[in-house]
């Protein structure tokens, strides 16, 4: 996606990428342009030098399965959960994933966090 963000930023759009600061905590989010440094963090992830903490508009979800009530599977460890309700009423959120990945339903707990609309390889395939 790095080419996808990289063609928002030349349109003036500014960027943030999701970095886990707290183990167990909600995400916090750093400013990012294509050009910034970047360094690893503790779990091997590339993450900016440059530590200037945003609260985005929109957020982008990676998914690993989803299901007709925007319920999603992410990648574990129910990080975008907790920051999703720390977001309150104030997000919109974009799952994306694969159009393979759609399931029946996810078995979505009370802590489960629906997504405002979900984007695959096809396009827009569900919105909240």
């Amino acid at each position: 996606m790095r080419d996808e963000l990289s063609a928002c930023f030349t349109l003036h759009m500014k960027l943030a990428l999701p970095v886990v600061e707290i183990i167990n905590a909600p995400l916090s989010f750093y400013a990012w342009t294509p050009s910034d440094e970047m360094e690893r963090d503790f779990w091997n992830i590339p993450v900016p030098v440059k530590r200037e903490i945003v609260k985005p508009d929109i957020l982008l979800a990676p998914l690993m399965g989803w299901d007709n009530q925007n319920f999603c599977l992410g990648y574990g460890g129910g990080y975008f959960d907790r920051t999703l309700a720390a977001f309150e009423e104030d997000r919109f959120v974009i799952g994306v994933g694969l159009s393979q990945a759609k399931l029946d339903t996810i078995f979505s707990q009370p802590h489960d966090q629906p997504l405002d609309m979900i984007i695959t390889e096809r396009g827009i395939e569900s919105e909240g």
